[in-house]
């Protein structure tokens, strides 16, 4: 048998490790969720400033994807991890992959905003910000499952994506109305367009943030839950 010193010292290394990763995760989840309430911002106030900080600020969470993946793949090659241990390290690299995707959604948004700047305000601003309440109600929402590792609370956010998505039609419809009625409102239109396009994806990143918490903590697709409102 060997040493329980050291058995007892490898596992608390091996933990460290985990937390560490959980970490970085937490960390590149709350610049997304500033670059998120800096671009709307920027959307709705004509904050020229706003929009370059969220810009500026994709450098960083591009360099913490990178660190997550490398620490991520050093611990499946050193500690050969198993059960949940392992699915927490593989969803790591995914989650990862997806608040890098949803920075990039946040920059495309401060972006349209610079464009938008010296455009005139009419009613969808009102709907678009909306949408991006939920989006950032749902990341936290899921970030905060994350830490505690709670599917349920990942679940609670993961129903809400179809609100995004109601949102986002009405947007779409609606914006096509501005757009037959007044066709000099198309270009802004469009901004707005691709802004809830963006939102919407974003929406579904979280959700699928949130299927990676529920199979870390029990092995299994979130998506084939029985909804509350079915089943009998």
């Amino acid at each position: 048998m060997g040493d329980p010193g050291i058995r007892r010292h490898t596992v608390h290394s091996f933990d460290q490790e985990l937390d560490r990763l959980t970490r970085h995760i937490l960390e590149m989840g709350a610049l997304v969720e500033r670059q998120l309430q800096r671009a709307i911002h920027a959307l709705v106030e004509r904050d020229a400033a706003a929009a370059e900080a969220v810009i500026a600020e994709d450098d960083a969470v591009d360099e913490l994807e990178e660190t997550i993946d490398h620490e991520a793949i050093r611990i499946l090659a050193t500690r050969q991890p198993l059960a949940i241990d392992l699915r927490m390290v593989a969803m790591a690299l995914k989650i990862s992959n997806d608040l890098e995707r949803m920075s990039d959604y946040a920059v495309n948004i401060a972006r349209r905003a610079q464009s938008l700047a010296d455009q005139p305000r009419f009613k969808p601003m009102v709907t678009i910000p909306r949408m991006a309440q939920v989006c950032q109600e749902m990341l936290k929402q899921v970030l905060d499952a994350y830490a505690a590792r709670d599917p349920e609370r990942a679940f609670a956010a993961w129903q809400r994506d179809e609100e995004v998505d109601q949102l986002y039609v009405s947007l779409f419809r609606e914006l096509l109305t501005y757009i037959i009625e007044d066709p000099r409102k198309t270009s802004a239109c469009i901004d707005l367009m691709f802004i809830a396009k963006n939102l919407e994806r974003i929406g579904d990143h979280t959700t699928n943030i949130a299927e990676k918490i529920h199979y870390i903590v029990h092995g299994n697709r979130i998506n084939r839950m029985v909804r509350p409102e079915e089943g009998g």
